[in-house]
């Protein structure tokens, strides 16, 4: 019983620190973020006996490389996004995120070029999908259900105005 605990307390501390959006913004640090949630939760299992200090430093590293990993998939699935918006809009990076912090929407920049634009995003964003199932990320139903969305995500990313790169301004996200 005590190794299925254990096992369980891994698993629920790994999905806990990688979940969902979590991966894209957390932090390197385990003291940062839910890793400190999770440094808590671990501490009590060692103090109470339930796992060793050396399982306790095991779901720990595994929990940073983890959030390491799912980090640097988020930005090579950016930069992708990146390429094609600006191979397909015919500018620079530094331009499109000038403009977009000035204001100015994905579809204004775009202007007759909006429908190559979205067209071009949506086959990325599903090949992304289909990467994902590939590597044993996603379900077969997943990817159906997430491909589903991909057409309105990307309408609003082109249609709504959000600055580019990290959290931007909530003022502009809402405009």
């Amino acid at each position: 019983m005590n190794k299925k605990l254990v096992a369980a307390i891994a698993i629920t501390a790994i999905a806990l620190t990688v979940s969902g959006g979590a991966v894209a913004s957390a932090d390197d640090q385990m003291g940062k973020k839910g890793g400190e949630r999770i440094t808590s939760l671990l501490s009590t299992l060692v103090a109470n006996g339930t796992i060793t200090q050396s399982q306790a430093d095991a779901i720990t590293k595994a929990a940073q490389a983890a959030r390491v990993a799912g980090k640097a998939k988020f930005d090579k699935d950016r930069a992708a996004l990146d390429s094609i918006i600006t191979s397909t809009l015919g500018i620079s990076l530094d331009t499109l995120k000038t403009r977009m912090k000035a204001g100015e929407t994905l579809s204004a920049i775009a202007g007759d070029k909006k429908d190559a634009l979205i067209n071009a995003l949506i086959a990325e964003i599903n090949k992304q999908i289909d990467a994902a199932v590939s590597a044993g990320k996603l379900t077969a139903a997943q990817a159906t259900a997430q491909k589903a969305k991909t057409t309105e995500r990307v309408n609003d990313m082109v249609n709504k105005l959000k600055p580019m790169g990290h959290k931007g301004s909530k003022a502009a996200a809402r405009a």
